[in-house]
């Protein structure tokens, strides 16, 4: 009976011990961009224009090509509650509204952040994002997106 009393005590600390450690490593995300592009920075405004439809240019003569990984979509939710601090459920509802209107197509869709690193890698244009620790020298990181500090 200890023992079980023992392992669930266990149990109980350390999701919390271990949370912060599992946050700090997944909670940052970088917007990335082709080094070719000429961007060396983005603003949350700018990056969050050109996501969300309301900017067809990654800077003038350069049409943006965003991408977002469709998998795995917990990747796509945490990217859009950094960005626009919105569910991932109101933002497929905002591009459902803007495509069927006419107005604006959304981000094209990768299988996963390998496909998103080769696709802004190959496009001069495109814009992706991808956890901080996967950036590697094919892109180039513009914008550091994390939640603040309690």
């Amino acid at each position: 009976m200890k023992a079980a009393r023992a392992v669930l005590a266990l149990a109980l600390v350390m999701p919390q011990s271990v949370a912060p450690v599992e946050h700090q490593a997944r909670g940052r995300m970088v917007v990335i961009v082709n080094p070719a592009s000429g961007v060396t920075r983005l603003t949350r405004e700018e990056a969050k224009n050109i996501f969300m439809g309301r900017t067809r240019f990654l800077r003038p003569g350069l049409v943006a090509l965003p991408v977002e990984q469709a998998a795995p979509e917990s990747s796509r939710a945490r990217f859009y509650d950094l960005l626009v601090d919105l569910p991932l459920a109101d933002v497929r509802t905002y591009w459902a509204r803007l495509y069927f209107s006419g107005q604006a197509q959304p981000p094209r869709q990768t299988a996963n952040e390998e496909e998103t690193l080769e696709v802004v890698a190959a496009n001069r244009g495109a814009i992706g994002f991808v956890d901080f620790d996967k950036v590697d020298a094919r892109v180039k990181g513009v914008l550091v997106l994390e939640k603040p500090a309690p």
